[in-house]
C-alpha cells in the first residue's frame, strides 16, 4: 500500500496541523512562493512519487485559496503522486448550485470541474450547502456530517426544553435531522429576501414559548438571517436562543451583528479560521473527524462509520 503524505494550503494551515496531529503524522514540507503581482507557485520540498497525497485547503474567499489548491493538485500529479485526495473542509461557491434566475453561472459545478481537471482523484468535504453537489463530481466524494461535532457539545449543555429551528425553509432538512437525533420538536423561520445578504421579512412557524432554541445552518455569512431569526424567536417567548453553524464565513458586519444579537452563543467549527476573537463565538474542531476519514479512505474502510 502506498504511504500517506499530508500537505496544507496556506489558507488552512492551522486546521491541517491539527488534522496531522490527530492522524499521527507530521505535515509534509511544502512552500508556496508568491510573485510580486500575487501569482502563486506551490512546490513540494520532498518526494511524493507513488504516494497517496492528501491536500488540505478550504476554498473560502479570497479565490487565491481555490487557485492554490488547483496548483497543489497539478504539482502533485506532475511529481508522480499515485493518488491525490483533496480535503476541502469548506467547499466554497456551493451557494451557486443551480440557475435560480436567467444568465447566471452554476459555480459549484464549475469548481467541481476544475478540481477534476487539475487531477484530483477524490474529495473529502463537510456539510455541503446542498447535498446534491456531490453529483457534480465524476470522482468519489466523501461528504462528512458536522452533526458528529455538534452532538456531544449540545448533549453536554443538558438544555431542559430543547427545540431546533431552521433559519429558513431551505434549512429544514438539517434542523429535522438534529431534532430526530435528540427526539425533540423543530420550528421553521420563514424568510423573504429582497436581495442577497438582506432579509426583508420573517415569521416563525411553530411554538417556542419557554423553549431553549438551537438554530441550525451550514453557513453563516453576514449573520443577518441568524441574528434576525434569534430576535424573532425571543419575541415569540423563547427562553434562550443559540446557533450551531458549521462554516463561519463571517463577512461584512458579521462580528458586530453577532455581538449585538440576542444569541447566547454561536457554535461553529474551524473549517474556516476566524478573522478575530468574539465572546459569543465558540469554535469546535473538525480535525479528529477529518483525520479518521483520511485514515479510512487510505485503508479502504467505511466512511459511514464516522456518522452518528
Amino acid at each position: 500500500m502506498s504511504s500517506v503524505k499530508l500537505f496544507a494550503g496556506t489558507g488552512s494551515k492551522p486546521l491541517a496541523e491539527k488534522i496531522a496531529h490527530c492522524y499521527g503524522k507530521p505535515l509534509g514540507n511544502m512552500v508556496t512562493m508568491k510573485f510580486s503581482d500575487g501569482e502563486m507557485s506551490p512546490s513540494y520540498g520532498e518526494s511524493v512519487r507513488g504516494d497517496h497525497v492528501f491536500l488540505v485547503q478550504s476554498t473560502n474567499p479570497p479565490s487565491d485559496n481555490l487557485m492554490e489548491l488547483l496548483l497543489m493538485i497539478d504539482a502533485a500529479k506532475r511529481a508522480s503522486a499515485e493518488f491525490v485526495t483533496v480535503v476541502v473542509p469548506y467547499f466554497g461557491y456551493a451557494r451557486q448550485d443551480r440557475k435560480d434566475k436567467p444568465r447566471v453561472a452554476i459555480a459549484a459545478k464549475l469548481v467541481a470541474n476544475l478540481l477534476s481537471a487539475a487531477g484530483a482523484n477524490r474529495l473529502i468535504t463537510c456539510d455541503l450547502h446542498a447535498g446534491q453537489i456531490q453529483g457534480f463530481f465524476d470522482i468519489p466524494v466523501d461528504h462528512l456530517d458536522g452533526s458528529a461535532i455538534f452532538y456531544p457539545y449540545l448533549k453536554s449543555l443538558q438544555l431542559p426544553n430543547l427545540v431546533f429551528a431552521a433559519p429558513d425553509v431551505g434549512g429544514t432538512g438539517r434542523a429535522r435531522s438534529f431534532a430526530k437525533l435528540f427526539e425533540v420538536d423543530m420550528v421553521v423561520c420563514d424568510k423573504h429576501r429582497k436581495r442577497a445578504n438582506e432579509v426583508a421579512s420573517m415569521q416563525v412557524i411553530g411554538d417556542v414559548e419557554g423553549m431553549d432554541v438551537v438554530l441550525v445552518d451550514d453557513i453563516i455569512d453576514t449573520g443577518g438571517t441568524i441574528c434576525k431569526a434569534a430576535g424573532l424567536l425571543k419575541e415569540k417567548g423563547a427562553k434562550s436562543v443559540r446557533a450551531v453553524i458549521t462554516h463561519p464565513v463571517l463577512s461584512g458586519a458579521a462580528y458586530d451583528n453577532i455581538e449585538n444579537s440576542v444569541l447566547e452563543e454561536l457554535v461553529v467549527t474551524d473549517t474556516i479560521p476566524l478573522k478575530k476573537e468574539c465572546n459569543k463565538i465558540k469554535v469546535l474542531t473538525v480535525a479528529d473527524l477529518f483525520a479518521k476519514a483520511i485514515k479510512n479512505v487510505h485503508t479502504h474502510e467505511s466512511i459511514s462509520s464516522l456518522f452518528i
